[in-house]
């Protein structure tokens, strides 16, 4: 696992085709770590936000929760050597469209809402990640609203 996110971020190993096409696993690493990176923006890494990542993952990559769990312990490992969120959505924008971009954002607003609270630096960084992935305003209100309403269902 630990290979996978170094050749991810790296952009190298042993194959070239294999870095221009990244694994479907290899997305869920890539956009399980910008949902880490927002469970901690507020200092406060919420039990209920963790298990908002990982059924976010098992909905979105069509993987199991054992492999959601792997993947988010793996993401919060190196959440901390991350010098920024760029070079996540970076790797995003290279490998999704514009809807497969929309419902990252929108996983990323239902992992914000699971405590119950916007807080300020919350919505701050998702409008970072929205502007880094190149989703305009009304994007990024549609995957709130989307998030907000599957939040009250």
């Amino acid at each position: 696992m630990i290979d996978i996110l170094k050749q991810l971020f790296s952009g190298s190993g042993p194959d070239r085709e294999a870095r221009q096409q990244p694994s479907r696993h290899q997305l869920a690493v890539t956009a399980t770590a910008l949902m880490v990176q927002l469970s901690r923006v507020d200092s406060e890494e919420d039990e209920r936000e963790l298990q908002a990542i990982v059924d976010c993952a098992v909905e979105a990559h069509e993987i199991t929760e054992e492999e959601a769990r792997a993947i988010l312990d793996d993401a919060r490992a190196h959440a901390d050597d991350a010098v920024s969120i760029y070079e996540f959505t970076d790797r995003l924008n290279e490998q999704l469209d514009q809807e497969g971009k929309q419902r990252i954002l929108e996983s990323i607003w239902r992992v914000a809402f699971a405590d119950g609270r916007i807080d300020k630096y919350e919505e701050h960084l998702i409008r970072r990640m929205a502007d880094l992935l190149h989703l305009n305003h009304r994007e990024y209100m549609q995957c709130r609203h989307k998030a907000e309403k599957s939040m009250q269902s």
